[in-house]
């Protein structure tokens, strides 16, 4: 590996930036490419860029046959990412489970007697507001979003925030009922129904769950199912 290419991916690796290092096999030729296309690109086939990019929507390495010669595609991404809003009783039970399936999860809540690390021990906490939580943590690709508060003073902004990112799932808890009242508050803060259509509400695959410790389940099963689906 050159020196540059090295010193750019971990740069890019400290960044939290998905990255791929393609390299042609035969050649020796090698160049990170991104997610945007924007950069690192210039004299490489258009299917390399297309195949990097599947690559990193799959999160797996992976040779793709060119006419200059075979091409490793090999991927840097960032840990996966879970902003849970709301200390509630399902989060205690979502927050270790996500950290099992490979996630970094942060707890939002600015109630500080919900937010504890007794309820939670071993969990990155923020007692912001979800807007400016959001804003920090600048949700991307790798980044999934559970809304549980019930109250649309602290899940409104998060799911607005999150509309506006690339987040890969976004989830609100509650009834029918409820996701209708909060889809029509969202639409009357200018969000077109195409946009909408990413909040999975209620929130969680229909498995029937009933405890806190289902619910959870549900939804780590369907952000799951959307990580992985999504790049099929």
């Amino acid at each position: 590996m050159q020196s540059t290419t090295f010193e750019q991916l971990q740069a890019d690796r400290a960044a939290k930036t998905p990255v791929v290092l393609a390299k042609n096999l035969r050649t020796g030729a090698e160049t990170l490419l991104y997610l945007q296309g924007k950069k690192g690109t210039k004299g490489w086939p258009h299917e390399v860029a297309e195949a990097a990019r599947a690559a990193l929507l799959a999160d797996r390495s992976t040779t793709i046959e060119t006419e200059e010669g075979p091409v490793f595609l090999n991927v840097f991404n960032p840990p996966l990412r879970m902003i849970v809003i709301g200390a509630v009783h399902i989060s205690q039970s979502l927050a270790p489970m996500a950290a099992l399936a490979g996630y970094d999860v942060s707890v939002v809540d600015p109630r500080r007697a919900f937010a504890t690390g007794e309820r939670f021990p071993g969990v990155h906490l923020s007692h912001a507001w979800p807007d400016e939580a959001m804003e920090a943590f600048a949700p991307d690709l790798r980044t999934a979003v559970v809304t549980l508060t019930h109250d649309p003073k602290l899940d409104d902004p998060a799911l607005a925030a999150a509309l506006r990112s690339d987040a890969f799932y976004i989830g609100a808890l509650g009834s029918t009922r409820t996701h209708a009242r909060r889809l029509d508050r969202l639409r009357a803060a200018g969000f077109p129904e195409h946009e909408l259509s990413r909040i999975h509400g209620p929130a969680g695959l229909d498995i029937g769950a009933r405890s806190p410790a289902e619910i959870a389940v549900s939804i780590l099963a369907q952000a799951t199912e959307r990580l992985r689906k999504r790049a099929a």
